[in-house]
């Protein structure tokens, strides 16, 4: 009876709920976008307009949605595992933090490290079941699986480890953790840096207004896009392949190789401009709904609403 209080009333339970709050509000405002970039990096056409076009013509504006349930069922969970790691790690890599004295930036950059490596053991299975809704109005031969009827996360899932076992869940597992180990240490570093560039001294006091969350949080997006995009482009192929299907890639050397071969090194950023308008809008939302939520769970009053502009 007494777990929720005495859970709420440590920092790890306030940073996990908060963490949680902020990931619904990432999936549900960038989902769309979300799939566009699957889209393109799978096509031989790298036009976003071209692609929205088919997708609302096959599918209609709810085939933009398709998939959000993955995700979305796990993304509370993850998220709030994502930032509830990176506060723990960061008080472990600089010892020296209190409630006044935030973490060095060094700190704050091994601490999303080690927190992007880590989750990665969560976001592979949930990552292939997205790409793999995503990608079912294609009915390309890599997507067998699915079968000739749109299936739901579940089923997916389920034949996933029906066909491949629990090593076909975790296809791309190496890929996923070599693109979000440094993609979260340029995360959690470029909204640290931000927030006090927009907003000096709000580290300590915690005064950044609402404008500053959603900038600082966007930039921290971009930043984790950008450096770390031309993986993404391979996982998301290594992870269309079933092993029901023909195996056109045998590994991410082999990937990296014919995709550049067959279409150019401009196909390891295709989608890149869509990413990057998904990441500022969702992470802006994701930072902006953590901070507040983790103000409202603390009862600080360091937020004020004259002050969100």
């Amino acid at each position: 009876m007494d777990f929720w209080p005495e859970f709420l009333a440590n920092s790890w339970g306030k940073e996990f709920i908060a963490g949680g709050i902020g990931g619904i509000a990432g999936i549900v405002s960038g989902y769309p976008l979300d799939t566009l970039r699957i889209r393109q990096q799978h096509s031989t056409s790298g036009s976003a307009i071209s692609v929205l076009r088919n997708i609302m013509s096959n599918g209609g504006p709810a085939a933009l949605y398709r998939g959000m349930g993955a995700p979305l069922a796990s993304v509370t969970f993850q998220n709030a595992i994502v930032f509830q790691t990176n506060a723990v790690l960061c008080r472990a890599f600089d010892p020296a933090v209190t409630d006044n004295r935030p973490p060095s930036y060094k700190a704050v950059a091994l601490g999303g490290f080690g927190t992007g490596a880590l989750q990665s053991l969560i976001l592979t299975p949930v990552e292939l079941v997205k790409i793999r809704l995503q990608l079912q109005d294609l009915g390309t031969s890599s997507h067998s699986d699915l079968g000739s009827s749109r299936l739901g996360p579940m089923q997916v899932a389920k034949n996933i480890f029906k066909t491949e076992g629990y090593k076909g869940l975790y296809r791309g597992l190496t890929i996923t953790m070599l693109r979000d180990a440094p993609s979260h240490c340029f995360y959690f570093w470029t909204y640290e840096c931000m927030r006090e560039k927009l907003h000096p001294g709000c580290r300590e006091s915690g005064q950044e207004t609402l404008r500053t969350m959603l900038v600082a949080g966007g930039l921290a997006g971009v930043a984790s896009w950008v450096c770390c995009y031309p993986l993404d482009v391979v996982k998301t192929r290594l992870q269309a392949q079933s092993k029901m299907s023909f195996q056109k890639y045998s590994g991410i050397v082999d990937c990296f190789y014919k995709s550049v071969k067959e279409e150019g090194y401009s196909v390891l950023w295709r989608g890149l401009g869509t990413a990057i308008a998904r990441a500022f809008v969702v992470n802006g939302a994701i930072f902006s709904a953590y901070e507040l939520s983790l103000r409202c769970l603390s009862n600080n009053g360091g937020f004020h609403a004259e002050n969100t502009i």
